[in-house]
C-alpha cells in the first residue's frame, strides 16, 4: 500500500475530486495547507508585466502604486516569509493503482506555471478501520 499527499492549487480542487472519483478513487482527507517553493511565496508578475501594467496606466493618467514586491526591488528592506495558501489531498491506495491516481491528479492540476503543485508517494506498512477491525488493503479500500 502506499499514501499519496498531493498539494494542489486551492481552485482546482473540486476538478480533482472529480477526476479521483471518475479513476475510482473516492477516499481522501483534504487539509488546508500553507506553504512556499523555490520563489518563495512570491506571487507577484514578471517585471516584464509589471513594465506593460505601468505602459497602460501612464497613457490613461493613472498613477500606479507601488505593490509591495515592486517596491522591495526598489528598497533594501529585509523581505518578510510569505506563504502560499493551498490545498493538501492525502489518499491510501493499493500499489498497483498508484500510476492511475497520480496520473488522475496530474491531468487536471498541470499547467506549466509556477505553482502547479507537488505530489509525494509514500510507503504505508499498515492500515487498521476501527469500525471493523479490517487491516491493510480491506482497510484503506
Amino acid at each position: 500500500m502506499k499514501e499519496i499527499c498531493a498539494v494542489i492549487r486551492r481552485d482546482k480542487l473540486p476538478e480533482t475530486k472529480m477526476a479521483l472519483e471518475e479513476a475510482g478513487y473516492p477516499s481522501m482527507s483534504i487539509q488546508s495547507v500553507e506553504g512556499r517553493g523555490r520563489q518563495k511565496g512570491d506571487v507577484a508578475c514578471t517585471l516584464a508585466d509589471m513594465d506593460q501594467d505601468a505602459a497602460t496606466c501612464n497613457s490613461l493618467h493613472v498613477k500606479l502604486k507601488p505593490t509591495p514586491s515592486t517596491y522591495a526591488l526598489e528598497h533594501t528592506l529585509p523581505k518578510y516569509a510569505q506563504f502560499v495558501p493551498k490545498r493538501m489531498i492525502t489518499m491510501m491506495v493499493p500499489d498497483e493503482a498508484v500510476e492511475a491516481a497520480v496520473e488522475a491528479i496530474m491531468s487536471v492540476n498541470t499547467t506549466g506555471n509556477y505553482g502547479d503543485g507537488r505530489i509525494f508517494v509514500c510507503p504505508l506498512d499498515s492500515a487498521e478501520r476501527i469500525r471493523t477491525g479490517e487491516s491493510d488493503e480491506a482497510a484503506v479500500c
